[in-house]
């Protein structure tokens, strides 16, 4: 699990590659942490097996590969990030995380700044 501290950073020096696994309804309604890439959880088992231009014109981002070092998931508050680590470790992803927190974490942690 990536602490908030550590994602900030990593944000903050564009060295990460994160993925919200939330439905594009919910990153809609509630927002959404800037620099992200929306693949729905129920996708990215196929997502992550795309060629980077396929990938790229679904979801409008570089698809990052495997041995990345720093690949996060997230979601609403760490359930389905947690998921999407483990379909993402059968694909390779060996070196990525999950920012168990979620955007509930982040959000009060960004309004309390």
């Amino acid at each position: 699990s990536v602490p908030y501290e550590e994602l900030k950073a990593l944000l903050a020096a564009a060295a990460v590659w994160l993925v919200d696994v939330r439905e594009p309804s919910e990153l809609k309604e509630n927002g959404a942490i800037e620099g992200c890439v929306n693949v729905p959880l129920g996708e990215l088992g196929e997502a992550l097996q795309l060629s980077p231009r396929e990938f790229r014109a679904r979801y409008g981002s570089d698809l990052v590969g495997p041995s990345a070092p720093n690949t996060v998931f997230l979601c609403r508050a760490g359930r389905r990030s947690k998921e999407a680590l483990l379909i993402a470790q059968k694909l390779g992803y060996t070196r990525a995380r999950h920012y168990g927190g979620g955007w509930l974490d982040w959000e009060r942690r960004e309004q309390q700044a």
